[in-house]
């Protein structure tokens, strides 16, 4: 069954199996409120018109725009080879996965800034792709193929690369930050081993598990199998483990970059399905901090939710903590087996109704230094003054005013 069918079906199960996802596991702790306030470092947010309809030609200018905007790229020396992790989950076109014309461009542009190996890649989700010490089923190529990413990559010139193809042994151990709540080390892919340099290219989505899916929540694709298998298992502490993922050092020494192309946004359900909006004007969100970025993105999610029309299958499934709490111990199953998903730790959905709601960002606020104090900046004439200022007041934390 694969996941809409297990979602449709989570609607009628009886009341034996919601009690059984309320009583099996402790739920967490942790609460979804505003956390205190610690000051973090600035952090520049480079934002990018796009008017509904554009053609491709015009995303790409908005990008370029954005990302020139965001880098001089002094970071870059000539030769340097650069990962780019796109949003891989499914094979399914943007926004359900990273938008092509977005790794295309960025792409081009690392090779004019003279770039090497620019190196495209990602493991799909549990649902398409298993990768075990025996072998593996289903295929990243496959879907990236399908998703239209493989096709944009090689034109541009870069060179996909498909973890699980590599096998279980082409991952290492990488440290999670002090005080995390990962009791292992995280697995992540000797690909990023041979790179000066990672770019972060997500998309902006609702996500039927963690509330959003954003750039934080794009490390998931590096873990392998077994990281996958504690993060998901282990719930009660899901979105402390994403903003911790993060913060290994790998991410902390190489990631130079985030971008998104939200012209288009994945409104409800995700991270595969649900109801695309697409916003008379659209950004391009670019930051060199993946904090700052996730406040912008997840701003801008909230606000595009509020102009969707309502639809009852929909808001059952998007808002049901229990759907979202069964859903993740179908991803547990998969991952491991049924006894493990009975016996997993209760899945505790964000109910986000502003960014301070987000146990993610709550959470990457303490491992990346504090809030960072955020400054919007409009890199073409598309993006409104009131656009600016209204996404400023959602991204100024309540005591920054104070």
């Amino acid at each position: 069954m694969n996941r809409r069918g297990f979602i449709g079906l989570t609607a009628g199960l009886s009341a034996t199996l919601l009690a059984l996802s309320r009583s099996t596991a402790p739920a967490s702790t942790i609460a979804n409120k505003v956390k205190g306030y610690t000051p973090g470092p600035p952090a520049s947010v480079v934002l990018c018109g796009v008017t509904k309809g554009s053609n491709s030609e015009a995303l790409k200018t908005a990008i370029r725009a954005a990302v020139e905007a965001t880098t001089d790229f002094s970071w870059l020396s000539k030769g340097d080879a650069v990962f780019i992790k796109p949003a891989l989950n499914s094979g399914k076109p943007f926004p359900a996965t990273t938008n092509p014309i977005a790794i295309s461009t960025m792409i081009q542009i690392l090779k004019e800034k003279g770039a090497g190996r620019v190196i495209v890649g990602d493991m799909s989700g549990i649902e398409h792709v298993k990768l075990s010490e025996n072998g593996r089923r289903g295929s990243t190529r496959a879907l990236m193929e399908s998703s239209g990413i493989t096709l944009a990559v090689k034109e541009a010139g870069g060179e996909p690369h498909f973890f699980e193809e590599s096998g279980w042994k082409a991952f290492y151990e990488d440290t999670p930050v002090a005080g995390s709540h990962w009791k292992r080390a995280i697995m992540m892919p000797n690909v990023l081993n041979e790179v000066q340099h990672i770019v972060l290219i997500p998309r902006c989505s609702r996500h039927v598990l963690a509330g959003a899916t954003l750039g934080l929540k794009n490390a998931v694709g590096y873990w392998r199998t077994d990281t996958r298998f504690e993060y998901h298992s282990e719930a009660s502490t899901f979105h402390e483990k994403t903003a911790e993922g993060n913060a290994v050092p790998t991410l902390m020494n190489k990631q130079r970059l985030t971008v998104t192309a939200a012209d288009k946004i994945l409104t409800t359900i995700g991270p595969d399905q649900g109801l695309v909006f697409e916003p008379d004007t659209g950004l391009i969100i670019s930051s060199e901090s993946v904090v700052a970025h996730d406040m912008v993105s997840l701003a801008w999610l909230l606000e595009s939710r509020k102009q969707i029309p309502s639809s009852d299958e929909d808001g059952f499934i998007d808002n049901n903590p229990t759907v979202a709490a069964l859903a993740n111990r179908w991803v547990v199953s998969k991952l491991n087996n049924w006894r493990t998903a009975i016996g997993a730790e209760g899945l505790q959905k964000n109910k986000i109704e502003t960014i301070w709601d987000d146990r993610v960002l709550n959470r990457a606020y303490d491992v990346f230094g504090g809030v960072p104090t955020v400054t919007l900046k409009a890199a073409n004439t598309a993006v409104s003054k009131s656009l600016v200022r209204q996404l400023s007041e959602m991204t100024t934390h309540p005591a920054q005013g104070a």
